[in-house]
């Protein structure tokens, strides 16, 4: 945009400075063309004056003052500075010469440019300062400006030279020209700083419900019970928002619908397999009755699995500052007493600051880990390191780790690497999944390694941050 701004400006200014420079030369032109015509005639009366006559009539046009012309009549040609260069020069003294040189048939006509301060305008080489200001000074200065003055001078005859000073009425003529000057300068910053200005606010404006609905999308997926959108903007982008409150009020009612339904689905299954474990207590058959006995246990295992899982990705609860290190004391207390070993190094000796989470929702999450941990390893040794923008835990156990391929499809639902369907052998492989529903919900990240020597290693990354998206 700035680029486009600045060829825009530049091209504008080039039309702009090229029409003024044309239009400049052509007032210089008819200027000069018309001031030729008047020294024409000028010089022609003093032609035609007797010799004896011209110093009289001089005199008279002195005492006079304010004529439009110095004149004086001398007896050598003066010397004078010339000044100036260019294509303004340049047209103003060809007209002068071709004009006198076809009205007065004269070739040597010597047409130069002067300052006042160092113009020398007769016979003796005075100076135009030096001469009273009725002489010359009023016809010849425009004081403050300082026009250049215009010299020409012909000889009229052997031993006589007419000297003709005068004004064009251009002040800048020799000023030079000056495609960036200040002044174009300062209103091409200030164009430019103004389009910028008025770009950014319709970009925002435009872009702000862009970024609302980015930031909503990235929420969607941890909290369906966000705010809708507001269903403004330019149109396309109202109606992208219509459309994606309307997706997130289908996929909350979708959820809603199954967690109904598994619930009900519970609820239903409860009482027959109740009235089965009944019916199997009273097999007389030993080996029967053991064989109903577990495949009902795992039928129940299976139900209370998946009511598990949809009921415990959605804890509904605040979201509050936690000590990591008092929760994972409490979690390595609690396993003690079930035979567990845990330990926990901290990467410094100054407490971890708390971090925002959901409580029960992250305690349930590190309790699968050290779970899982104790179950396969016996023992798990946790890691703390604090960082600036988050807090990352290891937790290692001495198991025998999962084969490589196995390490992502171990979070997905009912997954279990343990070959037997006993609930108290292998469990309903759910515990890493939520998980790691857990940690994403928090922003963070969850990645599962093998250790060099022995063991699982589950790296838990969680940031710090004022507020949660939710569960």
């Amino acid at each position: 945009m700035i680029a486009g701004v600045l060829v825009a400006q530049g091209a504008s200014y080039a039309l702009w400075s090229s029409q003024v420079r044309s239009s400049h030369l052509a007032q210089l032109d008819e200027l000069s063309t018309n001031m030729a015509f008047s020294i024409a005639s000028t010089m022609r009366f003093f032609r035609s004056l007797p010799v004896e006559y011209r110093h009289i009539v001089l005199d008279q046009l002195r005492n006079m003052g304010g004529t439009r012309f110095f004149v004086s009549v001398n007896e050598r040609r003066l010397m004078v500075n010339d000044i100036g260069s260019g294509l303004e020069k340049e047209v103003v003294v060809n007209n002068v010469r071709s004009v006198l040189t076809r009205e007065l048939n004269i070739d040597d006509v010597v047409v130069e440019f002067s300052r006042p301060e160092n113009l020398r305008v007769l016979n003796n080489e005075v100076l135009l300062y030096d001469l009273p200001p009725r002489w010359g000074q009023h016809s010849l200065m425009m004081e403050p400006l300082s026009p250049p003055i215009l010299v020409v001078q012909l000889e009229l005859s052997p031993g006589t030279w007419l000297y003709v000073a005068t004004l064009l009425g251009v002040p800048d003529i020799f000023s030079g020209y000056r495609w960036l000057s200040e002044e174009r300068l300062l209103v091409g910053l200030l164009v430019l700083l103004s389009v910028l200005a008025l770009s950014l606010l319709g970009i925002t404006s435009v872009t702000r419900p862009l970024a609302r609905l980015s930031r909503a999308a990235r929420q969607l997926g941890d909290d369906l019970d966000i705010p809708p959108l507001k269903e403004s903007g330019p149109k396309e982008v109202a109606a992208t928002a219509i459309a994606f409150n309307r997706m997130q009020r289908r996929i909350r009612e979708q959820i809603e619908e199954r967690e109904r339904l598994f619930s009900a689905i519970s609820h239903d299954l409860k009482t027959p397999i109740t009235r089965m474990r009944l019916r199997a207590e009273m097999l007389d058959d030993t080996l029967q009755r053991e064989r109903f006995c577990a495949s009902l246990d795992e039928l129940d295992s299976l139900v209370k699995g998946a009511l598990a899982s949809v009921k415990g990705l959605d804890l509904h609860e605040e979201p509050v500052p936690v000590s990591l290190e008092q929760l994972l004391e409490e979690l390595a207390e609690a396993l003690s007493l079930q035979g567990g070993e845990v330990k926990i190094e901290r990467q410094s000796a100054v407490n971890i600051a708390p971090i925002v989470a959901k409580p029960l929702a992250l305690k349930r999450c590190l309790a699968n880990l050290l779970e899982n941990a104790i179950f396969y390893g016996k023992q798990a040794d946790i890691y703390l390191f604090d960082e600036e923008e988050s807090v990352t835990l290891q937790i290692r156990d001495y198991g025998p780790g999962i084969p490589e391929k196995q390490l992502e499809r171990v979070f997905s639902p009912f997954v279990r690497l343990e070959p037997s369907r006993s609930r108290h052998t292998g469990g309903s492989g759910l515990g890493l999944g939520i998980a790691k529903h857990i940690v994403r919900a928090h922003g963070g990240n969850i990645q599962l390694a093998n250790h060099a020597e022995q063991g699982l290693i589950v790296t838990v990354t969680l940031p710090r941050q004022e507020t949660i998206t939710g569960l």
